[in-house]
C-alpha cells in the first residue's frame, strides 16, 4: 500500500516537473479541448436549427401516408402535431395503449388524445366504425384526461360512426381533412369544428 502511494506520488511529481519544463503543453491542450467543445456546440446548434426547419416544413401527400405501415402512420401524425407547435407530442400506440396512439399538448394548453386507423387501400378500404370510436370514447377523457379526443384515418368513417362521434363530442379526421392538414401549414385545431377553448392564455390567444 505504502509502495503504491510512493509510486503514485513520484509519477505526479514527475508530471509536474515535466509540465513546468514545457509550459506550452497545457496551453495547447486547453486550446484543443476548447476547440473541440466549441465545435460540438456549433454542431448541436446546427442540428437543432435544421430540425426546426425540417419540422416546420413537414408535408405529406396522401400517397405517402397510404404507403406507410400503421406504426409509421402514428409517427407521421405525431410529427404533424410537433410541426404545429406541440413540442411534447409523443407516439404511445402499442399493447396496452388504452385507445391512444398519439398524445400532445397544443400551445393553448389543451391535451390531445389521438387514435390512428390506417387503411392500406385508403378511401377504398373498410370504413372506420363505431367499435373503434367506442373504445376511444371510453378512455380518451376518463383515462387519458384528454381535452380534445380525435380519431385520424387516411380512409373514411361509416355513417353510424359519424353520428356516434357527434353525440359524444369526438373529433374525426377523415381522408379529406387529413389531406388539408398534412399538405399545409394550418394546425389541426383550425381545421376542426367545436374544439374546446384554450386552457390558458398564450401569445397565440
Amino acid at each position: 500500500m505504502a509502495g503504491g502511494l510512493v509510486l503514485a506520488w513520484m509519477l505526479v511529481m514527475g508530471l509536474v516537473q515535466f509540465l513546468a519544463a514545457h509550459p506550452w503543453i497545457p496551453v495547447v491542450l486547453a486550446i484543443l479541448i476548447g476547440g473541440a467543445v466549441a465545435a460540438w456546440m456549433v454542431q448541436r446548434r446546427r442540428a437543432a436549427r435544421w430540425e426546426r426547419i425540417r419540422s416546420q416544413g413537414l408535408r405529406y401527400a396522401l400517397t405517402q401516408l397510404d404507403a406507410l405501415h400503421h406504426r409509421q402512420f402514428e409517427h407521421a401524425v405525431r410529427d404533424l402535431m410537433r410541426r404545429d407547435g406541440c413540442a411534447d407530442a409523443v407516439q404511445v400506440g402499442g399493447a396496452g395503449d388504452n385507445g391512444a396512439d398519439v398524445k400532445a399538448t397544443d400551445p393553448y394548453g389543451r391535451l390531445w388524445v389521438i387514435q390512428c386507423k390506417h387503411r392500406r387501400a385508403g378511401l377504398a378500404g373498410s370504413p372506420v366504425g363505431t367499435p373503434d370510436l367506442q373504445v376511444l370514447n371510453g378512455t380518451g377523457r376518463p383515462v387519458h384526461k384528454g381535452d380534445v379526443v380525435v380519431l385520424v384515418t387516411n380512409g373514411r368513417f361509416s355513417k353510424p360512426a359519424l353520428e356516434f362521434a357527434r353525440s359524444q363530442r369526438l373529433h374525426l379526421v377523415d381522408r379529406t381533412v387529413l389531406a388539408q392538414w398534412a399538405s399545409g401549414s394550418r394546425p389541426l385545431w383550425e381545421l376542426l369544428r367545436a374544439v374546446p377553448p384554450p386552457r390558458r392564455p398564450t401569445s397565440l390567444s
